[in-house]
């Protein structure tokens, strides 16, 4: 074992993760950045002695070399036993699924999400505790603690481990097993979907296209889809995973997939579309000719999963993130289950989850998932949809029409200003919540607030309580707006601005969504002078 110092403050100045650590690749593949990290999150929960782990990430740019540093500090930290994707590969869910399977002590993902990668890109890693979810805020804020004052790490001075081929081998005192990143993987899906039923319908002639923008989840969504379940070969595009993502932007929505879209609107549309994000956590579906919010995806979802096996006995209840939209909760009502709505980020749904208070979870990032792991799910929320297309035998765009016919519907969309200066973008939060307790009232765009408030949210089952979660107005003729900032990029200050109109089951349901939110962006635009203080009057992404 070999003990490096370092020159203190490597995080000097550096607020705490809420999702673990995003910088630029080139500040990770500084000396001692990536491990003073690894040694502080070891730190914080107890040290690594007689400990296993789970280790793996979406193949960015950097993400051997992390997982060779990762791995000889582990050993020197004592732990016992780490398990690694072949390639260093495993999609977000994969890592949650293998630490629940394998009974490991936790895991580290190494991913920048949806962000861009390459080496003038974007790296990350964060820790996952024992129930296979995001480690929560209690010790997130040790590990950040740990940063604060960390000095040295422990490392091995060993070669580096095969990662490419299947098996077992030995570094100093640990155990290192390399496993097929897919396998366990689809066994769980095996159990929770009627993958028959699906193989019939892609057998009856329907069609489908997956992008997987060159992330992880290409080698899943391959080996489910046209392996397992029978989709034509060509089903899975942009299936192999690169360093840079194909020199892409690895988000699933419009705007970035925005090849799968013009298919998708196009008179030779497949029947379904859909994508996922780098590290497989997130997706977008799209129907014929209609695009489907993550907050409708979910609605759906709920409203329809005890079609699945997996699902079949009903949930315990749905839970949302506070800037998605409203649809879930009717559906839970209708139901009568419970509805939860917590703050952005998926730790927070792992107390509900492990407490069996819900089955269903959902984020207005496009990230959606259940209880059978403790993240998000790219590949499942589409395995979802499929299932549930195969016994229904409707089309998306009339599923959708029938959901809202039934429980009407969100007009829903999210704005996002990217690296805004972070002083302007504070401005814009400082100003609206200096005049929370004046706002309701009529804007000059003629809307009348009903209530706003900065969002906090008890934890119903530790009892935990997270203050200033973001900025909620509501409107009384069912409008809502929120605004967020975003710890997810790596350049400014990510103002994130989502905007919501209710229209019940007998109203038109055929209104184009930006004219439907009209007003309640007028009235925003109006309460926040937001287009003054950041100097900018369109977002750069619109979903």
């Amino acid at each position: 074992m070999q003990i490096v110092t370092v020159a203190k403050g490597p995080f000097e100045g550096q607020k705490p993760g809420t999702s673990g650590l995003r910088k630029k690749t080139r500040v990770f593949m500084e000396p001692g950045y990536l491990e003073c990290f690894v040694q502080s999150v070891f730190n914080a929960i107890g040290g690594a002695k007689g400990k296993s782990f789970v280790v793996g990430g979406d193949g960015r740019y950097y993400n051997r070399e992390a997982i060779q540093s990762i791995l000889k500090m582990a050993a020197a930290n004592g732990a016992s036993h780490v398990i690694v994707g072949e390639g260093g590969l495993l999609s977000t869910p994969a890592v949650s699924n293998l630490i629940r399977q394998r009974g490991t002590d936790g895991g580290l993902v190494l991913s920048a999400s949806h962000n861009p990668g390459g080496v003038d890109a974007d790296f990350g890693i964060k820790y996952n505790i024992a129930n296979g979810g995001p480690a929560p805020e209690h010790i997130t804020a040790g590990i950040f603690e740990q940063t604060q004052s960390i000095t040295s790490y422990a490392t091995l001075e060993a070669g580096d481990v095969d990662l490419g081929t299947p098996g077992t081998s030995v570094l100093g005192d640990m155990t290192v097993e390399i496993v097929d990143p897919v396998a366990d993987y689809l066994a769980l899906m095996e159990k929770l979907f009627d993958f028959d039923r699906i193989a019939a319908l892609f057998s009856s002639g329907f069609t489908m296209r997956f992008d997987a923008m060159h992330a992880v989840t290409g080698p899943y969504a391959r080996a489910v889809l046209e392996e397992r379940l029978g989709a034509p070969a060509g089903t899975v595009v942009n299936a192999v995973p690169s360093e840079d993502f194909g020199g892409g932007h690895p988000d699933p929505n419009p705007v970035w997939a925005r090849d799968l879209m013009q298919e998708m609107m196009s008179d030779t549309a497949p029947d379904f579309g859909a994508a996922s994000d780098g590290d497989g956590d997130r997706n977008m579906i799209v129907g014929r000719g209609i695009y489907v919010t993550p907050s409708d995806s979910l609605a759906v979802l709920a409203a329809n999963a005890h079609l699945a096996p997996g699902y079949s006995a009903g949930l315990a209840g749905v839970a949302r993130s506070m800037p998605t939209s409203g649809a879930s909760d009717r559906v839970a009502e209708k139901l009568g289950i419970g509805s939860f709505e917590t703050p952005t980020g998926w730790k927070f749904f792992g107390n509900l989850l492990d407490a069996g208070k819900v089955t269903l979870c959902g984020e207005e990032s496009a990230g959606t998932g259940s209880d059978h792991v403790r993240e998000k799910d790219g590949l499942w929320a589409v395995l979802l949809w499929l299932n549930i297309l195969a016994v229904t035998e409707r089309p998306v765009a009339q599923m959708l029409q029938d959901h809202w016919s039934e429980f009407g519907r969100n007009y829903y969309s999210r704005h996002d200003y990217e690296a805004v200066p972070a002083e302007a973008a504070q401005a814009v939060m400082d100003r609206v919540a200096g005049n929370l307790t004046g706002l309701p009232g009529t804007t000059s765009a003629g809307q009348t607030v009903s209530a706003a408030d900065s969002f906090s949210y008890h934890d119903p089952v530790d009892g935990s309580v997270s203050e200033n979660q973001g900025l909620r107005i509501s409107f009384k003729d069912g409008g809502r707006a929120v605004l967020r900032l975003s710890g997810t990029g790596t350049e400014g200050a990510t103002l994130r601005v989502y905007l919501e109109q209710y229209a019940g089951p007998d109203d038109d349901h055929g209104l184009d969504p930006e004219a439907a939110l009209a007003d309640v962006r007028a009235a925003l635009l109006d309460i926040t002078d937001l287009e003054n203080l950041i100097g900018r009057t369109e977002p750069d992404v619109r979903t």
